[in-house]
């Protein structure tokens, strides 16, 4: 069954800047974009390094390791050498804390 979990506070995810948290027994990379906060799984699909020693572009995030890419809104891999999606999670703002559903 999902449920919502508290993970951070918004005052801790700056705009164009990634946070790893943990989350229901996974960690996750949580990525402000312009203000609205997204959520995936901290697991490159190529290699599984961390995606959030990466780098955010606009809304795209780039593993450092080997230059795969996705969108953080989705997780839809968008280039090479990732040729899987990572798995993305629901997001809610709630009285200035970032909440997931996991």
């Amino acid at each position: 069954m999902a449920e919502w979990i508290k993970v951070a506070a918004l005052a801790d995810c700056p705009v164009g800047q990634l946070k790893s948290v943990p989350a229901g027994g996974e960690q996750l990379v949580l990525a402000n974009v312009d203000g609205n906060v997204y959520a995936l799984l901290d697991r490159c699909s190529h290699e599984e390094y961390p995606l959030s020693d990466g780098d955010l572009e606009d809304t795209d995030l780039v593993c450092m390791y080997h230059g795969a890419r996705f969108d953080v809104r989705t997780g839809k891999n968008k280039a090479l050498p990732a040729i899987r999606p990572v798995r993305s999670f629901p997001v809610e703002i709630r009285e200035g804390d970032v909440y997931v559903e996991v």
